[in-house]
């Protein structure tokens, strides 16, 4: 089976975070599966040659512009936008990421028109807004892509019911609403981390993952472990001036590091270096840095509106705080040897039994097969024809080894 994943934006540095770790996962899950995945984004970054794959999935990049002074919203590309048609006619199914944007929005509305299998999962970037701009697109292209698609991913609870208010009346067929986790790729296990604590960051640095917090925790810190180095990691968006003052102010500019964005290979490398991993974020559905922190056996501290705060805390896999006072205090707990080898042994049982690939991709399979079978029954066929047999469930759910 031929599925295009689609997403906003892929770019050296991570800029889009999230959705893209969690396509490029998926993509290699089906893979192993026999099928064939592709991704569709906007390239940004890569010069006048973008890549024709990204981690071994093939991909397909079109160079971004910017239309419109809106963050990502504001991006698109005129050749993907004529491109939109061909694109989901190559594919038997469309899983797109979806935002309000010009490029993934575009895109499920060419699957709509085509009549493919849609799938559609929001990462939580689809909820209530008040803005002007959110309200326009709702009603142009969001309620319809929502309606048409033949299956919706989501989280959280939260995240659902984001999408049933957004849909608007009629209902939509709660039917269509299927929960599926982010999973994370099984890890090697390898040797507590040798050396000073050094303790991790790793995040866009965005006011909402509160990188400053995890600066200002780190005094208290260093009074219990002066050799503690700390590191501080992602594309900046609009954070980082404040946060390289706070170390100033603090006089920490010779414990704090700036390593920038980090690749894939980057970030699994700082993980493993890292005793203790902490993304004081609030408000975050699901974080993908958390999963890759446990799934090397790295402890994590969470923030309690953090999606995995529940999973954290039932397993013993890190620490969860209420605020930023709590964050030192749960570090100098995890630097403990004894307890830091319990909670690293507790994180990797934890992302290995209830957010690995494999069952991830057996949710999602199921999916798409539903998805196919509310096409065959929504779209009526010309004589002797059958727009919805795009692939055969059984295989989907059961596909060849």
């Amino acid at each position: 089976m031929k599925v295009l994943h689609a997403v906003t934006l892929h770019s050296p540095t991570g800029a889009f975070g999230g959705p893209v770790r969690v396509a490029l996962n998926l993509a290699k899950g089906l893979a192993a599966r026999g099928h064939q995945p592709r991704l569709v984004a906007l390239g940004d970054g890569f010069g006048t040659s973008p890549p024709d794959e990204v981690e071994g999935v093939p991909a397909r990049l079109y160079q971004a512009r910017r239309v419109l002074p809106v963050g990502f919203s504001g991006l698109t590309s005129p050749a993907l936008l004529a491109s939109a048609g061909r694109l989901v006619r190559d594919a038997d199914l469309v899983h797109v990421h979806l935002a309000r944007d010009l490029v993934t929005l575009p895109l499920a509305l060419a699957a709509l028109r085509a009549r493919r299998p849609l799938v559609v999962q929001t990462h939580g970037m689809v909820a209530p807004s008040p803005r002007a701009l959110a309200k326009v697109l709702d009603g142009l292209a969001v309620r319809r892509v929502l309606h048409g698609a033949g299956r919706l991913l989501h989280l959280t609870d939260h995240e659902r019911r984001d999408l049933l208010e957004v849909a608007g009346p009629p209902g939509l067929d709660t039917a269509k609403l299927v929960r599926l986790v982010n999973g994370v790729p099984a890890q090697e296990p390898s040797a507590a981390p040798a050396g000073p604590p050094r303790i991790l960051f790793a995040a866009r640095l965005q006011e909402r993952k509160r990188p400053r917090d995890f600066v200002a925790a780190a005094p208290e810190i260093l009074r219990a472990h002066p050799d503690a180095e700390f590191v501080v990691a992602g594309p900046d968006e609009g954070e980082l001036p404040q946060v390289r003052a706070l170390v100033t102010e603090l006089g920490l500019a010779h414990k704090v590091l700036f390593p920038g964005a980090l690749s894939a290979d980057q970030m699994l490398t700082e993980l493993r270096r890292a005793h203790v991993y902490v993304l004081p974020s609030v408000d975050e559905p699901f974080p993908m840095s958390v999963l890759e922190a446990m799934a090397v056996g790295t402890p994590v501290v969470v923030t309690r509106s953090n999606g995995l705060a529940a999973d954290v805390e039932k397993a013993d896999a890190g620490r969860v705080v209420a605020g930023p006072d709590e964050i030192a205090p749960a570090v100098l707990a995890l630097l403990d040897p004894a307890t830091r080898g319990a909670a690293s042994a507790a994180a990797r049982h934890l992302t290995a039994e209830a957010f690995s690939m494999d069952a991830v991709v057996d949710t999602l399979l199921a999916a798409y097969a539903q998805a196919q079978e509310h096409v065959r029954a929504t779209a009526p066929s010309e004589p002797g024809t059958d727009p919805g047999a795009v692939a055969d469930p059984k295989a989907a759910a059961d596909p060849p080894s």
